[in-house]
């Protein structure tokens, strides 16, 4: 897991002391996960009046970082003795490490499976219709005489019902192009499967 200086930063931020006192510390970091777990949550430092009394430029800088923290080492399925260290070079107390890590450990399968939920994956070609057209002229009466191959891929998306076409025409030889690629793809693919 690699953060940003910015990040290790605003992380050290929340770790400070004179930024964040001990008896709010707890809180603050509670307040991280629930915003990260629930959107409802997102701005729960903001309207708390615990924390009424910190600056809140120190106070948002401070919560970005625990959040970015949150989120990449439980992203990464960081250990425990991986997120002491990074809390000790960020000068957290030995206090503030320990309750870093046993909130963070009881919310981490949690924001785990929140995390899994997220996704982008491409559209999955299901089917295929072409069509051959054959040009003669064009709009200016000069003769073509070329074949076109119109294609609609079916697509669906994982997660979504409908299916939906992603249409294209190309010339023969950027067909024979195209399938020889995916000829290509799929060797590569079965290649992959027999490791």
């Amino acid at each position: 897991m690699e953060l940003g200086a910015s990040v290790l930063e605003n992380i050290s931020l929340a770790g400070d002391v004179a930024h964040i006192p001990d008896k709010l510390f707890g809180k603050f970091l509670m307040c991280a996960c629930q915003g990260v777990l629930l959107e409802k949550h997102r701005d729960a430092v903001a309207d708390n009046p615990a924390f009424k009394d910190l600056e809140k430029a120190t106070l948002k800088s401070a919560y970005s970082g625990l959040v970015t923290l949150i989120l990449e080492a439980a992203k990464h399925d960081t250990t425990e003795q991986s997120i002491s260290t990074l809390l000790e070079e960020c000068k957290y107390t030995p206090e503030r490490i320990k309750e870093f890590t046993k909130i963070f450990t009881a919310q981490k399968s949690h924001i785990q499976l929140l995390l899994g939920k997220i996704g982008s994956s491409f559209p999955h070609i299901v089917d295929v219709d072409w069509r051959l057209d054959y040009y003669m002229k064009n709009n200016h009466m000069e003769k073509v005489n070329s074949a076109v191959y119109l294609i609609s891929l079916k697509t669906e998306i994982p997660g979504e019902a409908d299916t939906r076409d992603i249409q294209f025409s190309c010339s023969l030889e950027q067909l024979q192009d195209l399938v020889g690629k995916l000829r290509d793809a799929t060797k590569c693919l079965e290649k992959i499967a027999q490791v």
